[in-house]
């Protein structure tokens, strides 16, 4: 934490948590001399924060008995909706966040009036969310730093691992990120292909800035994007199946971001990349129609094997008594 404002707030942080510090405490904390925790209690009162301090080795500082920061302007709704959203984090591969949410909630908690606090707390108590079983981590600091990087115009580098195992040692311009299908995704111009690219998040490492600075196309959609090259980035299998729904009935069943439609023979050619076949065996069947595989083989494969698993489960029990439910 090196932003001289963020360890202002720091200071003011910790003077609402507890009842005093000691300077040397907030020196230690902060990882500065004594000399400049003073100039962030001189900053703190020049906002009107009414600090006092005691004498001493290092001196002590405390709020003024009594003194909280004005509470948050917040419906119940926005409170819920906060509290929601921080608790969410796991759902889009981000469970690293854990303790920075933990924090982000307290600090809440002390800031909202109590009638709201109860908002925070449901959430904590009542409201169960688990990640889906797609869900892939990502690390915090990669999403943190290309996030910056687009924000501020700077290149990064990386190495990266593709679906094949192939690594390779990337340098980019940055444009995007962007959640879909439970994983996270990096679009950006590829200095060395000379063309946009697609990154999984999770498959980068030693992500860093780069020499040089770029100006992001104005224009650019990321989503826009994605709904072209998506189907086909990056992935195990590339799955072309013809199925007996219409354009529009393909459209509405299955999640176009990440697949592709071509109207063909009464039906539609669907097109995607995938790196696991289950769920989306299990969701082509689910429509009841009439398929054909063009590819993967594997594909078929998962097909025999779901087929070979639903005729065990319909089997009728042998030499097993009903299990009786009571009211």
């Amino acid at each position: 934490m090196y932003d001289p404002i963020m360890r202002v707030l720091t200071v003011l942080e910790l003077l609402q948590a507890r009842d005093h510090v000691t300077g040397a405490e907030l020196a230690e904390r902060l990882e500065v001399d004594l000399r400049t925790v003073q100039r962030y209690i001189v900053r703190l009162k020049d906002l009107k924060i009414p600090v006092q301090s005691s004498r001493g080795v290092g001196g002590a500082y405390r709020l003024r008995p009594g003194y909280r920061l004005p509470p948050l302007l917040l419906t119940n709704e926005e409170a819920f909706a906060l509290s929601l959203g921080l608790h969410s984090l796991r759902q889009v591969g981000l469970s690293a966040f854990a303790p920075a949410t933990e924090g982000a909630l307290r600090k809440l908690e002390r800031v909202l009036p109590e009638a709201l606090r109860e908002s925070i707390r449901t959430v904590e108590d009542v409201v169960a969310i688990e990640p889906g079983p797609w869900v892939v981590t990502t690390p915090v600091e990669h999403l943190i730093r290309a996030a910056s990087a687009i924000r501020t115009g700077r290149r990064i580098r990386f190495d990266y691992q593709a679906h094949d195992g192939n690594a390779t040692r990337r340098h980019i311009e940055p444009y995007a990120v962007l959640h879909t299908d439970g994983r996270w995704y990096l679009i950006g111009y590829c200095l060395s292909r000379r063309a946009l690219r697609t990154f999984r998040l999770d498959r980068v490492s030693n992500l860093a800035s780069g020499a040089g600075s770029f100006r992001r196309p104005a224009e650019f959609d990321a989503r826009q994007h994605l709904r072209a090259s998506m189907p086909f980035v990056q992935s195990q299998y590339q799955i072309d199946v013809w199925i007996d729904l219409t354009l529009d009935e393909a459209r509405q069943n299955f999640m176009p971001l990440r697949m592709a439609f071509e109207q063909e023979d009464g039906g539609t050619r669907v097109r995607c990349g995938r790196d696991r076949l289950e769920m989306i065996a299990a969701m082509l069947l689910s429509m009841g129609r009439r398929m054909v595989v063009h590819s993967p083989p594997e594909l078929r494969k998962k097909f025999r094997e779901l087929a070979r698993q639903a005729l065990k489960a319909a089997e009728k029990p042998r030499g097993m008594r009903p299990i009786r439910l009571q009211a």
